[in-house]
């Protein structure tokens, strides 16, 4: 199996080969590893396990499968886990400043993890929404084979004969505040809303991360589909073993499937779905891991094009599972693949390209969660980028379910989500305001927050389509309405975002693309000069550090080089 597997020439090498690595082999043998074991390939299965929410509860479990896939396969597995940070746990207070900076260190620690013990590859299962990116990421970045497997979403809720997810319960805190609801109704809401282990139900940011690691060629084809709770999902797992082996054994690696095509196809995926705004920092730091640039009007390019063609929360009707149940995100690619929206020649971590194994997928009828191209919901992509004087690196907003695409408003501002949020409980706000939440961004939050506590407030005080909010911040995935995010240059670095009053006046155009203030460059160069820079609350730390090396939104929110910085790559040593 060794010579199978060419382990001379694989990393492993330098921690169990030779009579001066017997400390090393020491170590293993006190594992539990035999001769046998030890001369195989070491495969990292690493997974974000932990008791912080439901999105991770399964994964320990879902390991052991993958593990025996490996072994079944020729290699030793070595299971070991990375942090999470649960959004939903997070929203709403200053923990959500620890949200995208856990993307960061997940990639960190596993790229640790792999390097100091010399793993040849890695399969790698995640739930949260920043999870996902961070592992995907992190396989990039090594560029061992690896396979990715989503944990697999949550069972939607049933609240009063309909189906409910989270958000229904964000929602409800806002129907709350404006007295449509009282406390008893809450008290049932929350304990039905999330009914099983798994990630959020809808199209949020966790759904539409796993919907891309099967576009972009890192997980199996129909992986990302079945529900956590579902033990059908063993058989991915199993697969994805055996699969990891047949990369090694091909030398097949990520740099090989995720090139400037396959990322194309996966923002196809995110803008056909509907998915979520964060997918726009997400796709352009995974392939910054491979020196591609890919930011977020390349990525706003293929949203402009592609058609919106899969009804899901939270600006459609159906749930994740009902995907699941029509066929799952194989048949929106089917259908963009024989539209010519996706690249077939692609390859994936099956060995074959994405052509291939969409060839026997056929698009089902009788059916309405995935509609043909030909009578998409929408033309265009269900998230579009927008550009303008009050945004000149870009922003970003999710158009799906929305009716209007044109808002002209006044400016509300806020320096935090805190303020914005107490004004919204208080309802301090009118009809056709422009909500600007800034020092929210990348850099000034740090952390890049996300707003949905607030946007979720508006929506349920019926507020939804009445007012706009715009933030160099973030947004979940499970926002809707018309509400702006990773609006650039951040407050933090003298943005136009920081330079806005109480009463300026704001259009946004999502159908021409644009995101302007009526200020002239006069009266923009003067406020200029008489802004100061905020110091945050935060002095040390990790998030004081995150602050001091990401970059912008526009570039994926990243916090080195990248792939094009590399002298040497840890899969070559």
């Amino acid at each position: 199996m060794t010579k199978a597997y060419g382990k001379s020439i694989l990393p492993s090498r330098h921690v169990t080969e030779g009579v001066e690595r017997a400390p090393h082999r020491s170590y293993y043998y006190a594992m539990g590893l035999g001769k046998k074991q030890i001369s195989q390939p070491f495969v990292g299965v690493v997974t974000t396990w932990n008791e912080a929410a439901p999105c991770n509860i399964t994964l320990a479990r879902q390991a052991q499968v993958v593990k025996k896939g490996v072994a079944a396969a020729g290699g030793t597995p070595r299971e070991f886990t990375s942090i999470t940070v649960t959004d939903g746990i997070a929203m709403g207070h200053q923990g959500m400043k620890a949200s995208l900076v856990s993307r960061e260190v997940i990639a960190d620690s596993v790229e640790l993890t792999v390097r100091g013990h010399c793993y040849d590859a890695l399969v790698g299962l995640a739930g949260c929404d920043k999870s996902l990116p961070g592992l995907m990421m992190a396989m990039v970045r090594l560029n061992v084979p690896s396979v990715f497997i989503y944990g697999g979403s949550i069972m939607p809720g049933k609240f009063r004969g309909k189906d409910v997810t989270v958000v229904d319960v964000f929602e409800g805190v806002g129907q709350f505040a404006a007295g449509k609801v009282d406390e008893a109704y809450i008290d049932e809401l929350e304990q039905v809303a999330c009914p099983s282990a798994g990630s959020c139900g809808g199209q949020f940011t966790a759904n539409t991360m796993a919907c891309v690691s099967e576009a972009i060629g890192l997980a199996l084809l129909g992986s990302a589909g079945a529900p956590a709770p579902y033990e059908s999902r063993d058989a991915y797992g199993f697969a994805s073993g055996e699969a990891v082996m047949e990369l090694i054994k091909n030398k097949l690696r990520p740099r090989d499937i995720v090139t400037r095509k396959s990322l194309e196809n996966a923002a196809a995926v995110v803008a056909a779905t509907g998915g979520s705004t964060n997918a726009a920092l997400h796709l352009p730091a995974i392939a910054h891991e491979a020196g591609i640039d890919f930011g977020l009007h390349a990525v706003g390019k293929i949203f402009k094009r592609t058609p919106y063609i899969a009804d899901l929360k939270p600006g459609g009707r159906y749930v994740a599972k009902d995907l699941y149940d029509v066929g799952g995100v194989a048949i929106v690619m089917k259908e963009l693949l024989d539209a010519g929206l996706l690249h077939g020649d692609c390859m994936t971590v099956s060995g074959k390209t994405l052509g291939e194994s969409l060839a026997k997928i056929k698009f089902p009828a009788g059916q309405d969660v995935v509609l043909p191209v030909k009578k998409p919901l929408s033309p265009t992509g269900g998230v579009v980028t927008l550009k303008g004087n009050l945004a000149s690196e870009g922003a970003i907003v999710k158009v799906a379910g929305m009716k209007n695409l044109h808002f002209k408003g006044t400016a509300l501002c806020f320096d935090s989500e805190e303020e914005a949020f107490s004004a919204v409980e208080k309802r301090q706000y009118k009809d056709g305001d422009v909500i600007v939440i800034r020092y929210e961004g990348p850099r000034g939050g740090p952390g890049m927050r996300e707003m949905l506590s607030t946007t979720a407030a508006l929506y349920g005080q019926g507020a939804g389509d009445k007012v706009a909010l715009i933030t160099d911040g973030r947004f979940s995935g499970g926002t809707r309405g018309f509400c702006v995010g990773h609006v650039g240059p951040e407050a933090a670095v003298g943005g136009v975002i920081a330079l806005l009053k109480d009463g300026d006046v704001i259009t946004i155009d999502a159908v021409k693309g644009t995101l302007d203030v009526e200020l002239s460059d006069a009266e923009l160069a003067k406020r200029k000069a008489v802004w100061n820079p905020r110091e945050t609350d935060y002095t040390s730390g990790t998030l004081w550090k995150y602050a001091q090396t990401v970059g912008t939104a526009e570039k994926g929110a990243v916090t080195h080089p990248g792939g094009k910085a590399e002298k040497k790559i840890y899969a070559d040593i």
